[in-house]
């Protein structure tokens, strides 16, 4: 051939057959070939490859009815065990269903096509094909009514020290009841991730809150502290001399929470930044309905969300999150080795105190 095109210098396609054997990380790498398969392909290989440095601080947005697929013990807590999370922005309808496993409590597989005045009468909940009796939620409130009574609760806070009081109870049930997994909370607890709520009174966790809050109980929510907590986690990442990367599920409020970190940084504390390093983003949505809630990663760019000098490591991939996030968690196992926990929680004040410094200086200015 007397020209080739640049276009041509990708990888040939490979259609030799899957082999019985085949391992995640082999379909992954050798058979996700185009499409969004493809997408995938590129997000493992940048979150194990770029995202999974030491010096990157990975964030995890959460949304859609994750957990009670049970993708809370079998994905996300392996995640944070390995010390590729850091820090966690979910539903609370996801901390709260992920904890009816911690409280020893089962969901079942089931079918979405049931007549669901049928299952009313049998006093059966349905999320999609996910079935479980309705003594499950009452429990489950229950079991938070309780805990929030304690004097440990008896003030305002933020939705990551709500969450981390929390977790020490649920790490405490499993740890009695001997489960043979863990939840987002109590590993939350025990690796020091801090977890926050965009919307704390949206889900059935804020709803008991609320109603102790009639009786006189005095646990608030404070959700400005979340912002400025969010907002300092990153800044610290960059000033400590490393990288901000976010994994983002689904879409919506914890989407967006996670990504206004750097225009809350750069656009109202009026400091210094260029916007988060690495972009992953595993959604169904489409943007031009709305659904991806103005986030695809050149568009974040002009918000300041992502760095422009960093828009080739973004990655979108559309597809479920419950088929994508297990191939995910498995292929960055086998890839990578754990790294040293960050536990951010523990690091909240200082966090805090240096970003606060930092727009100090540029207000008096």
């Amino acid at each position: 051939m007397a020209h080739r095109s640049k276009y041509l210098s990708g990888k040939k396609i490979d259609p030799r057959p899957i082999k019985k054997n085949t391992t995640v990380i082999d379909l992954v790498d050798t058979h996700f070939q185009a499409y969004n398969a493809a997408r995938l392909r590129e997000a493992a290989q940048l979150f194990v490859e770029k995202m999974l440095k030491p010096n990157v601080t990975i964030g995890m947005s959460v949304t859609g009815a994750l957990t009670p697929a049970g993708l809370g013990g079998s994905c996300i807590v392996p995640l944070m065990k390995a010390g590729f999370v850091d820090w966690i922005v979910s539903t609370g309808a996801n901390l709260y269903h992920d904890t009816h496993f911690a409280i020893g409590h089962a969901l079942h597989r089931g079918s979405p096509f049931i007549d669901d005045r049928l299952l009313r009468k049998e006093s059966v909940i349905r999320i999609y094909d996910i079935l479980f009796d309705y003594e499950v939620l009452l429990d489950t409130d229950e079991f938070f009514r309780k805990v929030i009574l304690a004097p440990e609760f008896q003030k305002e806070m933020s939705t990551s020290e709500f969450h981390y009081k929390m977790g020490k109870y649920i790490a405490e049930r499993e740890r009695k009841l001997r489960l043979p997994f863990e939840s987002v909370l109590g590993t939350a607890y025990r690796c020091g991730v801090p977890v926050f709520t965009s919307s704390p009174g949206d889900s059935s966790i804020g709803m008991n809150v609320a109603a102790t809050a009639l009786f006189g109980n005095r646990l608030r929510f404070d959700v400005l502290a979340d912002v400025n907590e969010t907002a300092s986690i990153v800044l610290g990442a960059k000033r400590s001399g490393g990288r901000s990367g976010v994994l983002i599920l689904g879409g919506g409020s914890p989407k967006n929470f996670m990504l206004q970190t750097e225009p809350q940084i750069q656009e109202v504390l009026k400091i210094d930044e260029k916007g988060h390093d690495y972009f992953l983003q595993i959604t169904d949505a489409r943007p031009d309905t709305g659904g991806l809630s103005g986030a695809t990663p050149s568009e974040a760019v002009s918000w300041g969300k992502i760095d422009p000098d960093q828009l080739p490591d973004t990655v979108v991939s559309y597809i479920d999150s419950t088929v994508a996030l297990p191939i995910l968690t498995s292929y960055a196992l086998g890839k990578r080795k754990p790294r040293p926990l960050k536990k951010l929680y523990l690091r909240r004040d200082e966090l805090l105190s240096r970003m606060k410094r930092e727009a100090d200086k540029v207000y008096r200015g």
